[in-house]
């Protein structure tokens, strides 16, 4: 497979940069990135996931577009709302690059159709807001060897985690138990400051682009603060005791 001559022009920029070039382009043009929530987190990466010219992209939303969205969820318009959040998506994505294949899905990802949505994927965007669907697919992830990389924002802080099974790393309930998941704490009850999910957003995709381009690999956790603009970064390890990995 080769680039076409639109495909040169469009991504001049990147074949200018020795880390990506015609064969990292390449790479991007052949992988499947797959990102379960097209919300304040899914817009800003599918934006930029479409834009780098990622092959094949899988969305999945099971909501509308509400106007109350509109504050952070950049990929919608007024003229959007009412609309499921996966088809308006897919108009503006398509508008940005009609040279990628766009499959949005207007559903809930559970036990049942898992595997069925994200089986051919190579990287796994959770941009979600419930620990109900974090914990589904971290096990999936982990079972199936993928990378999942987890964004999370709420009020004026921010993580991006990144797990790489690969490497048989850690996953999301080493860190967070589902024992200890607590609440239903989310935007809707406790805010959030709207370019904060942004730059959650925007971390997710240049993880996704990396990964694919082989730029990085390993288990990493990132904790930003929005205020003070404080970013920390640690390594996770993995707990031996962690009733997900026990069962991977």
């Amino acid at each position: 497979m080769t680039l076409s001559d639109k495909e040169r022009l469009r991504y001049s920029r990147h074949l200018l940069l020795k880390e990506v070039g015609e064969q990292g382009q390449l790479k991007l043009k052949n992988a499947h990135v797959a990102v379960i929530g097209c919300g304040g987190l899914g817009s800003p990466a599918l934006f930029y996931l479409a834009a780098s010219g990622v092959g094949n992209l899988t969305f999945i939303d099971d909501d509308q577009v509400e106007l109350s969205n509109l504050q952070r969820q950049i990929l919608y318009k007024v003229n959007h709302i009412g609309q499921a959040k996966s088809k308006a998506a897919s108009k503006v994505l398509a508008s940005l690059n009609n040279d990628i294949l766009l499959n949005p899905v207007c559903a809930k990802v559970a036990a049942n159709n898992i595997g069925t949505l994200l089986a051919s994927s190579d990287v796994v965007l959770d941009c979600s807001d419930n620990f109900e669907t974090r914990y589904l697919l971290n096990r999936y992830c982990l079972k199936n060897k993928k990378v999942l990389i987890s964004g999370a924002a709420i009020a004026t802080s921010g993580q991006v985690m990144c797990f790489d099974f690969r490497d048989n790393g850690p996953c999301y309930s080493c860190i967070f138990p589902s024992s200890d998941k607590g609440d239903s704490t989310n935007c809707d009850n406790f805010g959030v400051l709207s370019p904060l999910l942004g730059m959650i957003g925007t971390q997710q995709a240049l993880l996704a682009v990396n990964t694919v381009l082989g730029h990085h690999q390993g288990s990493y956790f990132y904790s930003f603060d929005a205020l003070t603009f404080v970013l920390r970064s640690f390594v996770p390890v993995k707990d031996v005791s962690c009733s997900d990995c026990s069962q991977s």
